[in-house]
């Protein structure tokens, strides 16, 4: 039986007494790649954002490999993660940034530009050496920018919110492939969530809907995936 990575136990989050989050419990195993999809106000960002301690469950708890990541700091070492342009350092420059990326990660000069060069077919030619601080890069740049970042530090779990929005098909398709190749060779535990069911049921093996908060489906994916998901979503 595979390592359990993540584990949730009663995890609810409540505002002004509504509650957005209701996920009685949820194992994600090493090496699985975790698609999530719901609808705007499903609990998507609000599950990744309990699973990363930026906002603290009203009842549960999440445990990433056996320790909860409240009060804890050792699961931040191998965690990446990016939900959001607040996750960037957008007065740097990119090489500014990954340079300070790359010393908090205690990685070499030579380590830096190896990683940078591992990324040019991904950054594509328009991000490294246009002399342009991240908040003047395009949303779609900027978010390659945030999921290379998130990949920097070679973690064993990697959070994406919507990683596929903003970007170009052609970006899309060398994301979606990346992401497959990274979870293949080094067994990177994946959670990504996305509203386009496509791009989700193409790269993740298990796929779990949410509605209102709640586990409305957790489906290990298939060829019928897909349709049963927009059936679902078309009521």
């Amino acid at each position: 039986m595979n390592e359990i990575m993540i584990q949730v136990e009663n995890l609810q989050k409540e505002y002004g007494g509504t509650t957005v989050l209701n996920m009685p419990a949820m194992r994600i195993a090493k090496g699985e790649m975790f698609g999530l999809v719901g609808n705007n106000g499903a609990g998507k960002t609000t599950f990744f954002r309990c699973l990363l301690d930026l906002i603290r469950p009203s009842a549960g708890m999440v445990r990433s490999k056996g320790e909860p990541v409240q009060g804890s700091e050792q699961w931040k070492s191998y965690t990446g993660a990016y939900l959001d342009e607040g996750f960037l350092i957008d007065y740097l420059s990119v090489e500014e940034y990954f340079d300070f990326l790359g010393k908090m990660h205690r990685m070499s000069k030579g380590d830096i530009t190896d990683f940078m060069n591992n990324m040019s077919a991904f950054f594509n030619d328009e991000i490294i050496g246009h002399n342009k601080y991240i908040r003047d890069f395009s949303k779609g740049n900027q978010k390659k920018i945030g999921i290379a970042a998130a990949l920097m530090g070679n973690p064993e779990i990697l959070i994406l919110d919507e990683p596929f929005t903003n970007l170009d098909p052609s970006s899309q398709i060398r994301l979606r492939k990346m992401l497959a190749e990274l979870n293949e060779r080094l067994g990177i535990t994946m959670l990504i969530s996305s509203h386009d069911l496509m791009h989700v049921t193409e790269v993740c093996g298990r796929i779990v809907a949410l509605q209102k908060g709640i586990t409305v489906h957790d489906l290990q994916t298939n060829e019928n995936t897909l349709r049963e998901l927009e059936a679902f979503f078309a009521v």
